[in-house]
């Protein structure tokens, strides 16, 4: 059973009001879930904040961690800070609470020196972990935490390019044989979906301002045109990089329904792929398919920075889907 966000914060809200909150909760989800402003917000009703405060990570005694290190990993000095925090005495009875963003990216070490804490709690605490990958976190962590599965809002459709993907996807794993002209194919499959979704976006724009031009070309002066034009210039680019991260999510998606296949008998996010994500499965060891997962992050951090947006789509895919 998987909850909404707001369905999960009224089940959370509820146990509280009877005394039955745990010390406690896995909320694992895939982007868009609400993961983050689930915690903020039962972070902000119980210390009496606001979830504004609490993700900007300066609401009292709510101590958040997430990955910091060039290496996008959660290490051990990080978690024992947060233990130190969690021994704190806390003002007018407040709660402590630790949320742990991204709590799969936990280094072992770390992972060895949170658990002491699931097993001993501090008084008054309430753990947090929030998650995309619940497999990838060790069952002595899983075991010791309720579980609070969220789904994706059934608001945002897939797009066009995304459903493309996962075509591409499904058809890639009909291949019994890994080989370097298969990844290039998916990296080259994505590109030319990136190309078009770019294509898509400077059209609608185009129009946009076309309309506008049409509209006030004789109520304002002529500098206004070049304003609009750089306005759209930059809105094209802002909304290119939200879909490319959109579609870049989707393979989170299928790789995810890859771990979930190997590790656990859980309902998959991408349902109309299942046979072709179990073929995937059968062909990796779970170590293979979290290896791929980590190089699907540093592709998606990286595509992120200046770097040449083809060029690291081709080493990513090499690395992921060879």
């Amino acid at each position: 059973m998987s909850f909404s966000a707001d369905s999960a914060l009224e089940y959370l809200q509820r146990a509280h009001k009877k005394h039955r909150l745990a010390h406690a909760y896995l909320i694992s989800g895939p982007a868009g879930s609400g993961k983050a402003d689930v915690a903020a917000r039962l972070a902000a009703a119980l210390n009496k904040t606001t979830p504004e405060k609490v993700l900007r990570a300066q609401a009292p005694d709510v101590f958040v961690t997430e990955p910091a290190s060039r290496s996008r990993k959660i290490v051990v000095d990080q978690i024992r800070t947060l233990e130190r925090a969690l021994q704190l005495r806390t003002v007018d009875n407040r709660k402590k609470i630790g949320i742990i963003h991204d709590a799969d990216r936990m280094q072992t070490q770390a992972a060895n020196a949170f658990l002491k804490t699931l097993e001993e709690p501090p008084q008054n605490s309430l753990l947090l972990l929030l998650t995309a990958l619940p497999e990838a976190l060790p069952e002595t962590i899983v075991s010791r935490c309720l579980s609070l599965p969220l789904r994706t809002s059934s608001e945002v459709a897939a797009s066009p390019q995304e459903m493309e993907l996962l075509r591409v996807l499904c058809a890639t794993a009909e291949e019994k044989s890994r080989s370097i002209e298969k990844a290039y194919r998916v990296s080259q499959g994505i590109q030319g979906l990136l190309n078009s979704i770019r294509e898509q976006i400077r059209d609608e724009h185009a129009m946009a301002l076309k309309r506008e031009e049409t509209r006030y070309r004789h109520t304002t002066d002529g500098g206004w045109l070049n304003e609009r034009e750089d306005y759209y210039k930059a809105l094209t680019e802002s909304v290119y990089r939200e879909r490319r991260s959109r579609l870049i999510e989707t393979l989170f998606l299928w790789w995810a329904d890859v771990l979930r296949a190997r590790v656990t008998t859980a309902e998959r996010v991408l349902k109309s792929c299942t046979q072709a994500t179990e073929k995937v499965a059968a062909q990796l060891k779970t170590a293979e398919v979290l290896k791929r997962i980590r190089r699907l992050e540093e592709m998606r951090d990286q595509l992120n920075t200046t770097a040449q947006e083809a060029l690291v789509l081709e080493l990513g895919c090499l690395h992921i889907f060879r």
